[in-house]
């Protein structure tokens, strides 16, 4: 996958935002809020998922859960994609500070978004995407994001119980955009 450079949008004063982030668990909404960010704002999208390597997918899909080591080279990628284009939205679990450290390295105005909710509301939309999509994720991991999340002081947090179509909204009025 190549890195893709865009033109940036405008970034006044009152919202210095030039990276999004949008965090958390597996299931909370990362992508569906990521994606309406991005076209709102008419910057380029990114999963994270896109960029593991296959030896972590297959991991995961094993119902394994990824270590550090998995994660630093993937990470380090991320954070390149994220430097090369100076505007972007991505939707990445950055469960612990040090990898959320890792995607903000040269990035002074990325802002963290953080959908958060209910462990039983969130393993019943990772059991649906599961038979809707055949993604990679099982909901036997779901404990094991929740045990590794380290909060993010700076993190704008987003109810995922809030209605989807104000949630983009929120993000952006909270944001000054």
């Amino acid at each position: 996958m190549s890195l893709t450079i865009s033109t940036p949008a405008t970034c006044t004063a009152a919202h210095l935002a030039t990276h999004l982030v949008v965090m958390g668990v597996s299931g909370c909404g990362k992508t569906t809020l990521g994606e309406g960010l991005a076209r709102t704002l008419g910057w380029p999208f990114f999963d994270a998922d896109d960029f593991h390597p296959p030896e972590n997918v297959a991991k995961m899909r094993a119902g394994e859960p990824l270590n550090d080591a998995d994660r630093a080279p993937w990470l380090l990628r991320l954070s390149a994609l994220l430097q090369a284009n100076p505007h972007a939205v991505l939707a990445c679990s950055a469960l612990k500070e040090r990898y959320r450290n890792v995607l903000k390295t040269e990035l002074p105005h990325l802002r963290f978004i953080h959908p958060h909710g209910a462990f039983e509301v969130i393993a019943a939309r990772i059991e649906a995407r599961s038979k809707e999509t055949g993604h990679y994720m099982p909901a036997s991991l779901l404990q094991s994001q929740f045990d590794a999340l380290e909060k993010c002081e700076d993190a704008l947090m987003v109810d995922i119980e809030m209605p989807r179509q104000e949630r983009v909204a929120f993000v952006l009025n909270q944001l000054k955009f």
